[in-house]
Protein backbone atom coordinates (compact mmCIF):
# COMPACT_ATOMS: atom_id res chain seq x y z
CA UNK A 1 0.00 0.00 0.00
CA UNK A 2 3.07 2.27 1.05
CA UNK A 3 4.82 1.44 -2.42
CA UNK A 4 1.29 2.43 -4.60
CA UNK A 5 0.74 5.91 -2.55
CA UNK A 6 4.76 6.97 -3.27
CA UNK A 7 4.11 5.58 -7.11
CA UNK A 8 1.10 7.51 -7.50
CA UNK A 9 2.96 11.17 -5.65
CA UNK A 10 5.66 10.19 -8.15
CA UNK A 11 3.42 10.18 -11.00
CA UNK A 12 1.80 13.56 -9.87
CA UNK A 13 4.67 14.90 -9.13
CA UNK A 14 6.05 14.18 -12.99
CA UNK A 15 2.71 15.64 -13.84
CA UNK A 16 2.93 18.69 -12.47
CA UNK A 17 6.63 19.06 -13.57
CA UNK A 18 5.75 18.35 -17.14
CA UNK A 19 2.86 20.91 -17.23
CA UNK A 20 5.04 23.79 -15.48
CA UNK A 21 7.69 23.25 -18.08
CA UNK A 22 5.53 22.64 -21.14
CA UNK A 23 4.08 26.10 -20.53
CA UNK A 24 4.85 29.35 -22.05
CA UNK A 25 6.84 32.03 -19.42
CA UNK A 26 6.12 35.39 -20.22
CA UNK A 27 7.73 38.04 -17.98
CA UNK A 28 5.87 41.23 -16.91
CA UNK A 29 7.77 44.42 -17.21
CA UNK A 30 7.03 48.30 -16.84
CA UNK A 31 8.47 49.96 -19.50
CA UNK A 32 11.55 51.63 -17.59
CA UNK A 33 12.78 48.04 -17.19
CA UNK A 34 12.57 47.10 -20.74
CA UNK A 35 14.69 49.83 -21.49
CA UNK A 36 17.21 49.35 -19.28
CA UNK A 37 16.90 45.63 -20.66
CA UNK A 38 17.44 46.67 -24.44
CA UNK A 39 19.71 49.79 -24.08
CA UNK A 40 22.60 47.86 -22.50
CA UNK A 41 26.07 47.61 -22.91
CA UNK A 42 26.51 45.11 -25.05
CA UNK A 43 26.66 44.22 -28.94
CA UNK A 44 23.11 42.46 -29.45
CA UNK A 45 20.87 44.41 -31.90
CA UNK A 46 17.82 44.21 -30.29
CA UNK A 47 14.43 44.08 -32.66
CA UNK A 48 11.59 45.34 -30.52
CA UNK A 49 8.00 44.25 -31.77
CA UNK A 50 5.32 45.67 -29.80
CA UNK A 51 1.67 43.45 -30.43
CA UNK A 52 -0.77 42.21 -29.26
CA UNK A 53 -3.38 39.62 -29.74
CA UNK A 54 -6.02 41.18 -30.18
CA UNK A 55 -4.48 42.99 -33.17
CA UNK A 56 -5.21 41.45 -36.77
CA UNK A 57 -1.59 42.71 -38.61
CA UNK A 58 0.21 41.90 -35.71
CA UNK A 59 -0.92 38.38 -35.14
CA UNK A 60 -0.52 38.01 -39.01
CA UNK A 61 3.25 39.16 -39.28
CA UNK A 62 4.25 36.95 -36.32
CA UNK A 63 5.36 33.87 -38.51
CA UNK A 64 7.85 36.20 -40.44
CA UNK A 65 9.34 36.97 -36.86
CA UNK A 66 9.50 33.40 -35.98
CA UNK A 67 11.36 32.99 -39.24
CA UNK A 68 13.49 35.77 -39.02
CA UNK A 69 14.22 34.88 -35.75
CA UNK A 70 15.47 31.21 -36.61
CA UNK A 71 17.31 32.51 -39.21
CA UNK A 72 19.33 34.73 -36.62
CA UNK A 73 20.38 32.59 -33.84
CA UNK A 74 23.76 32.20 -34.88
CA UNK A 75 24.24 36.08 -35.13
CA UNK A 76 24.19 38.64 -32.03
CA UNK A 77 20.38 39.64 -32.74
CA UNK A 78 17.61 38.87 -30.04
CA UNK A 79 13.84 39.31 -31.27
CA UNK A 80 11.60 40.29 -28.38
CA UNK A 81 7.62 40.26 -28.10
CA UNK A 82 6.22 42.80 -26.27
CA UNK A 83 3.03 42.31 -25.63
CA UNK A 84 1.01 45.32 -25.48
CA UNK A 85 -2.65 42.82 -24.36
CA UNK A 86 -3.87 43.32 -20.72
CA UNK A 87 -2.24 41.70 -17.98
CA UNK A 88 -5.24 40.32 -16.29
CA UNK A 89 -5.33 38.26 -20.18
CA UNK A 90 -1.96 37.06 -20.18
CA UNK A 91 -2.76 33.94 -18.80
CA UNK A 92 -5.96 32.83 -20.44
CA UNK A 93 -4.96 34.75 -24.03
CA UNK A 94 -1.91 36.10 -24.39
CA UNK A 95 0.27 32.27 -23.28
CA UNK A 96 -2.34 30.23 -24.74
CA UNK A 97 -1.21 32.09 -27.98
CA UNK A 98 2.26 31.44 -27.95
CA UNK A 99 2.12 27.95 -26.96
CA UNK A 100 -0.24 26.97 -29.96
CA UNK A 101 1.49 28.78 -32.43
CA UNK A 102 5.19 27.44 -30.66
CA UNK A 103 6.93 30.67 -30.86
CA UNK A 104 10.17 30.24 -29.80
CA UNK A 105 10.87 34.12 -29.22
CA UNK A 106 11.20 35.47 -26.13
CA UNK A 107 7.82 37.55 -24.95
CA UNK A 108 7.17 39.76 -22.67
CA UNK A 109 4.14 41.62 -21.36
CA UNK A 110 4.46 45.58 -21.26
CA UNK A 111 2.29 46.19 -17.83
CA UNK A 112 0.95 49.71 -18.77
CA UNK A 113 -1.54 51.76 -19.35
CA UNK A 114 -1.14 54.93 -19.83
CA UNK A 115 0.01 55.32 -23.67
CA UNK A 116 1.21 59.08 -22.62
CA UNK A 117 3.48 57.92 -20.13
CA UNK A 118 5.60 54.83 -22.74
CA UNK A 119 5.40 55.70 -26.39
CA UNK A 120 7.59 58.60 -26.35
CA UNK A 121 9.85 56.72 -24.08
CA UNK A 122 9.91 54.28 -26.47
CA UNK A 123 10.84 55.91 -29.36
CA UNK A 124 9.49 59.74 -30.31
CA UNK A 125 8.54 59.06 -34.17
CA UNK A 126 6.06 56.04 -32.40
CA UNK A 127 2.34 57.34 -32.67
CA UNK A 128 1.41 54.22 -30.45
CA UNK A 129 -0.37 51.93 -33.31
CA UNK A 130 0.74 48.84 -33.53
CA UNK A 131 2.59 46.84 -34.76
CA UNK A 132 5.71 48.55 -34.21
CA UNK A 133 9.14 47.57 -34.72
CA UNK A 134 11.93 48.98 -33.01
CA UNK A 135 15.88 47.60 -34.10
CA UNK A 136 18.06 49.18 -31.78
CA UNK A 137 21.54 48.99 -30.62
CA UNK A 138 23.85 49.90 -27.51
CA UNK A 139 22.52 52.55 -26.01
CA UNK A 140 20.26 54.14 -28.66
CA UNK A 141 23.58 54.50 -30.86
CA UNK A 142 22.03 53.20 -33.77
CA UNK A 143 18.41 52.75 -33.49
CA UNK A 144 15.72 52.28 -36.76
CA UNK A 145 11.38 52.10 -36.00
CA UNK A 146 9.02 51.13 -38.26
CA UNK A 147 5.12 51.04 -37.68
CA UNK A 148 3.50 48.79 -39.99
CA UNK A 149 3.59 45.16 -40.35
CA UNK A 150 6.24 43.78 -41.45
CA UNK A 151 7.76 41.17 -43.75
CA UNK A 152 10.71 38.26 -43.66
CA UNK A 153 12.43 40.39 -46.28
CA UNK A 154 11.84 44.20 -44.66
CA UNK A 155 12.93 42.56 -41.65
CA UNK A 156 16.35 41.53 -43.59
CA UNK A 157 16.58 44.64 -45.19
CA UNK A 158 16.76 46.97 -42.56
CA UNK A 159 19.03 44.35 -39.69
CA UNK A 160 20.98 44.53 -43.30
CA UNK A 161 21.00 48.47 -42.87
CA UNK A 162 22.85 47.69 -39.27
Amino acid sequence: MLLKKKNNLLLLFFAFTFCAFAQKAVSVYKTDGLLKRINNKSDTIYVVNFWATWCKPCVAELPEFEKFNKQNKTRIVKVLLVSMDFKEDMDKKLVPFLEKNKYSMECILLDEVNGNDFINKINLKWSGAIPATLFTTQNKSKEHFLEKKLSLEMLNETLSAF
